[in-house]
C-alpha cells in the first residue's frame, strides 16, 4: 500500500505549497514508482506553484535527475461522470426498482449536475490511485478545512449510500413474496465490490500521514483546534502526523513589522503544543518573497523536514511600482439588500464582511445581518463572542446580527420531521397495501440516514431565500473559500431543474398523498430558488465584494474567480486587496523590503488587469483586527488603487 498524506488546514495557510514541497521530496527519495500530487481543491493553484500548465489527468513534472513526481488537479465534474457511465445500468436499474421513478426520469436525475461533487470526485481518485498500486507516495492538497471534513466523513455516508441501494434492490422480491410473481434475480454486484473497495478506502484514510498547517494568528489557530476536534470525532483513528507553523517571522530585524510578528509567533508554538500533546512542531520561517519552481520548492521541504535554514530568493520582481498609485478613500457603502464576499481562503473575507457590516451601521440606520456559510466559520473570533446558526447581537447593537450556518444541524432537524410526516403518510390498515408501505417505510428510513455531501450548499441557499424575505436589512453573506462559493452561487438553478424533474415525476403518482404533499414543498422551492437565481443577476439586488491579497498565487486565483464570477451574472462592487505593505513600513528592513517588491509586481499587474473596476488596499496591521476597537481601525484604514 502506497504512502498517503494529506495536508489539512484553513484556507490561505500555504498548505498547496507545502504539499507540494512534500512531494518534491518524496519524488526524490524513492525511485522505484512516482509520486503523485493529487489537488481537491475546485480552486486549484498546484500549476502556478509549479509553474506549469496542469491538465484533467496526472502530468509529470522534473522534480530533478531521479524523482518521478505526477501531479494531478481533479475534475469533479469529469470524474463524477465517469463513475455514473461505468455505473449507469446498475444505478438506473436501482432507482426503478426501488422507487415509483421510471427508467427515463432515474436517467435525468442521474444527468443533473450534485451538489458536493468535489468531495465525491475526490474520493474516487484517491480510492483509485490506491488500488492502482503505481505510486510509492499519494499527497493530497486539500481544500479548506470545512469541506475536507466533509471529505473524511464521505466513506461511512458512502456505505450507508450501498445499504439504501441495497435495500432498494430487493422491493421486487419483496412485493413477490407476498403477492405472487416471478422474483426477479437482481443483484446489486457493483454494491458489494463497492463496498470491499470503501473498506480498503477507510483503512487507507486511518493509516494515512496527516500534516496539519496553520500560521500565527489566532483565527488560523483557533480554526484548526476546532476542525481537528471534529474530525476526530468523525474519525477517532486517526493520527496526526505533525503541524506545520507557516510564515513565522524569524531573526532579529530591528523592522517594527517583523519584530511584532515575531514576538506574535512565540505563543503560538506553546498553544500547539498544549493543543496537540505528543505531536512535532514544524516552523517555517517566511521567506519576504513567493516559493515557485520545483528548485524552490526543494529547498522549502528541506527547511520544514530536515531544519536546514529557509533559503531566501535571490530574484526580484521585473516590474516596480511607478504603474500604480493609491489615494486615501471611503469604504463603499453597501446599496443592495443582498451582498457576497467572495475570495481565496485565508486573504480575510470574515474581516472585509465584518468591516462592511460595522460601517454600514456607523452610516445608516439599516439593520445589517453577517451570515457566514463557510463550513469552518470564524466570525465569533472577530466579534469575540460565541456566533451560533441562530442570529444574534453583536458589538451591543441590536440592529448589527451575526449567524454562522450549521448546515448539519439544520438537515437533521429537517430530517427528524421529515420521519413523523413519512411514518404518518405510509401507515396504512388497507388490506394488501400495508405490506408495499411497510417496505416504502423502511426504505425511507435507510434513505434519511444519508448526509447528501452537498448539505452546505443546499441549505446555505434556503438560508439565503429566508434572508431575503426579510424587510429593511441589508444582508452580507460571508463565503466559504471561492471553488466551493461558485459552487453554492450555480445551485439556486440546479434546484430548479431537480424541482422540474421531480415535479414531473410525482405528477404520474398525484393519487398518493405522499407524493402530493412531496410536490406541494418542492412547487413551493421551485419558487423561491427562481427568485434566488433572478436576484443573483440584477446590481439592484446583489452585489459581489471580492478579497484577495497582494501575492502571485491568490493574485492569479482571483483573476479566475472574477471570469466566473462574470460568466453567473452576479454584479462585482468592488476588489479588496488585503495586508499591503505601505512604502513607510518596510524602511530598513530587508524581507519587508522584498516582500513589499514583490507586492509592487501584484498591483502592477491588478491596475493592468482590474484597473476598470472598483480596487480597495487595506494596509497590513500589527496586530489582529478584532472586537469594536479592531473594527473601527479596519474602516478608518482605506486607500483606492489609482
Amino acid at each position: 500500500m502506497p504512502e498517503l498524506a494529506f495536508f489539512l488546514g484553513k484556507g490561505g495557510v500555504g498548505k498547496t505549497t507545502l504539499s507540494a514541497a512534500y512531494a518534491v521530496r518524496a519524488a526524490r527519495q524513492k525511485h522505484s514508482r512516482p509520486v503523485l500530487l493529487i489537488s481537491t481543491d475546485p480552486a486549484h493553484s498546484l500549476g502556478d506553484v509549479f509553474q506549469v500548465r496542469l491538465q484533467a489527468k496526472p502530468v509529470e513534472v522534473k522534480a530533478g535527475s531521479t524523482g518521478k513526481l505526477r501531479v494531478w488537479e481533479l475534475d469533479s465534474a469529469a470524474l463524477f461522470r465517469d463513475f455514473l457511465n461505468e455505473h449507469r445500468a446498475e444505478l438506473i436499474a436501482t432507482i426503478e426498482s426501488g422507487s415509483f421513478f421510471t427508467r427515463k426520469e432515474g436517467s435525468d436525475l442521474l444527468e443533473t449536475t450534485l451538489p458536493g461533487m468535489a468531495e465525491i470526485a475526490a474520493l474516487l481518485a484517491i480510492q483509485s490511485t490506491v488500488e492502482s498500486g503505481r505510486y510509492s507516495t499519494i499527497v493530497v492538497d486539500t481544500a479548506p478545512f470545512g469541506h475536507t471534513l466533509r471529505l473524511f466523513s464521505l466513506p461511512e455516508q458512502f456505505l450507508r449510500l450501498l445499504n439504501f441501494l441495497e435495500l432498494a434492490g430487493e422491493r421486487d422480491q419483496v412485493l413477490a413474496q407476498h403477492f405472487g410473481g416471478r422474483i426477479s434475480e437482481w443483484t446489486p454486484n457493483f454494491v458489494n465490490e463497492w463496498r470491499a473497495r470503501l473498506h480498503e478506502l477507510r483503512k487507507s484514510l486511518s493509516a494515512a500521514n496527516l500534516f496539519l498547517v496553520t500560521t500565527p494568528e489566532s483565527f488560523a489557530l483557533n480554526e484548526s483546534v476546532r476542525c481537528m476536534a471534529e474530525l476526530r470525532e468523525t474519525n477517532p483513528e486517526i493520527e496526526l502526523a505533525g503541524i506545520i507553523l507557516n510564515r513565522v517571522a524569524g531573526g532579529t530585524s530591528q523592522c517594527a513589522v517583523c519584530r511584532g510578528r515575531a514576538k506574535a509567533s512565540r505563543r503560538p508554538r506553546s498553544f500547539l503544543r498544549a493543543a496537540f500533546p505528543g505531536i512535532d512542531v514544524h516552523v517555517v520561517e517566511d521567506p519576504g518573497s513567493p516559493i515557485l519552481g520545483v528548485q524552490a520548492l526543494r529547498h522549502l521541504a528541506q527547511h520544514v523536514f530536515s531544519h536546514a535554514p529557509i533559503v531566501r530568493s535571490s530574484a526580484h520582481p521585473k516590474s516596480g511600482s511607478k504603474s500604480y498609485g493609491f489615494e486615501p478613500a471611503y469604504w463603499p457603502a453597501i446599496d443592495a439588500p443582498l451582498s457576497f464576499v467572495v475570495g481565496k481562503g485565508g486573504v480575510g473575507k470574515t474581516t472585509i464582511s465584518a468591516g462592511l457590516g460595522f460601517q454600514a451601521r456607523a452610516c445608516s440606520q439599516d439593520a445589517v445581518e453577517i451570515c457566514s456559510v463557510d463550513p469552518a466559520p470564524s466570525l465569533d473570533d472577530i466579534f469575540q463572542t460565541p456566533v451560533g446558526n441562530d442570529a444574534k447581537s453583536v458589538l451591543g447593537d441590536k440592529k448589527f446580527r451575526a449567524s454562522e450556518l450549521d448546515s448539519v444541524a439544520l438537515f437533521q432537524q429537517w430530517i427528524s420531521s421529515l420521519r413523523w410526516e413519512v411514518e404518518q403518510a405510509t401507515t396504512a390498515n388497507v388490506s394488501g397495501v400495508h405490506i408495499d408501505l411497510s417496505f416504502e417505510r423502511k426504505l425511507f428510513s435507510e434513505l434519511l440516514e444519508l448526509v447528501p455531501p452537498g448539505v452546505d450548499e443546499v441549505l446555505s441557499v434556503f438560508r439565503i431565500i429566508d434572508l431575503m424575505g426579510q424587510p429593511a436589512r441589508k444582508v452580507i453573506i460571508d463565503m466559504a473559500p471561492s471553488g466551493h462559493a461558485l459552487e453554492l452561487l450555480r445551485t439556486p438553478d440546479r434546484m430548479l431543474a431537480w424541482s422540474r424533474l421531480l415535479l414531473k415525476s410525482l405528477a404520474a403518482h398525484r393519487k398518493l398523498a405522499l407524493a402530493r404533499e412531496a410536490a406541494v414543498k418542492i412547487a413551493e422551492l421551485e419558487v423561491r430558488a427562481r427568485e434566488l437565481s433572478q436576484r443573483l443577476r440584477s446590481s439592484q439586488t446583489a452585489k459581489a465584494y471580492v478579497v484577495t491579497l497582494p501575492e502571485l498565487l491568490p493574485d492569479r486565483e482571483t483573476g479566475r474567480l472574477l471570469t466566473q464570477l462574470e460568466s453567473l451574472g452576479l454584479p462585482i462592487e468592488a476588489v479588496f486587496i488585503n495586508r499591503v505593505l505601505l512604502p513607510e513600513m518596510v524602511a530598513g528592513c530587508s524581507r519587508c523590503r522584498s516582500q513589499a517588491e514583490w507586492q509592487a509586481k501584484v498591483l502592477t499587474t491588478v491596475k493592468r488587469e482590474f484597473g476598470d473596476r472598483q480596487v480597495y488596499m487595506i494596509p497590513e496591521f500589527r496586530h489582529e483586527l478584532s472586537g469594536r476597537k479592531g473594527l473601527r481601525q479596519l474602516t478608518q484604514q482605506l486607500w483606492r488603487l489609482s
